[in-house]
């Protein structure tokens, strides 16, 4: 598959992105790369491969779920300007 300028602008346009003439041909350029890329991928045999979370058989290491500080919430709350039954009182933003 092999974009054209035309296709390159209206995808530049669909991103936001403002090309300067100089760039369209670069930019079509590496989009035709990635689309090549994407094609050798896709003839690739996958039939039979089971999906892999990663791509290294790899165990996550896990900690307890332990507090580790202190309950500073009475002296945060003191400190504060309004609180309420153990929450902090803001002031409305949005009517």
């Amino acid at each position: 598959m092999s974009l054209t300028t035309e296709q390159v602008l209206r995808i530049a346009g669909l991103a936001r992105l403002e090309l300067a003439e100089g760039e369209i041909e670069a930019t079509r350029a590496k989009l035709n790369g990635i689309f090549g890329l994407i094609e050798q991928m896709q003839a690739v045999d996958t039939r039979g491969v089971e999906p892999m979370s990663h791509p290294q058989d790899v165990a996550q290491r896990l900690r307890e779920d332990a507090a580790t500080e202190a309950n500073r919430r009475e002296a945060f709350q003191r400190v504060a300007p309004q609180t309420e039954a153990g929450l902090y009182l803001v002031p409305k933003v949005i009517e």
